[in-house]
């Protein structure tokens, strides 16, 4: 299964402000429904409850809160337990949505980076993983008057090559 986190991250690392979303951007939202659709997403409970529920997606919601119920989604007690209940429809793709703590969590299962560059630096208590450039390896960049999408690989161990600064893709 192809564990792939989707996010937009501002240039400096930021992904929200912990209660709402600091930018717009209409394609981001296009582009997301179009690659997400059809496939599951892991998402926190906060960041659940400020997207609402999304059709066409099997959604998975990772909350401590042992009596959360929510129709449409189903629930998991921790990242490991999201990504079992994935693993069920293993042809698909599985997103991790965030928030912040979840894509930490889901770090190390992740197979893919799927982001928006969002080329701002807006105060914010949600931050997105450090990428690493030993770690991680920029395979494709479609570029826009404000953000770029952007994909990442990990790096194949031994491999030198790739886009990243050497101080990585944020500080």
């Amino acid at each position: 299964m192809r564990v792939v986190a989707i996010a937009a991250v501002a240039d400096n690392g930021v992904i929200g402000s912990g209660d709402d979303m600091l930018w717009h951007i209409p394609e981001d939202f296009k582009r997301f429904k179009r690659v997400t659709t059809g496939n599951t997403i892991i998402f926190g409970r906060r960041t659940q409850d400020q997207i609402g529920l999304l059709p066409n997606r099997r959604i998975i919601v990772v909350t401590r809160d042992e009596n959360w119920r929510h129709d449409g989604v189903e629930v998991a007690h921790s990242v490991t337990e999201a990504l079992d209940l994935a693993a069920q429809t293993p042809e698909r793709i599985c997103f991790v949505g965030g928030g912040a703590q979840i894509y930490r969590e889901a770090w190390p299962y992740l197979t893919e980076l799927d982001l928006t560059i969002v080329h701002q630096s807006p105060d914010g208590a949600a931050t997105f993983p450090y990428v690493s450039p030993d770690d991680w390896t920029e395979v494709s960049r479609e570029q826009h008057v404000g953000y770029d999408f952007v994909q990442f690989r990990p790096t194949p161990r031994g491999e030198v090559v790739n886009t990243l600064p050497a101080e990585g893709w944020r500080a």
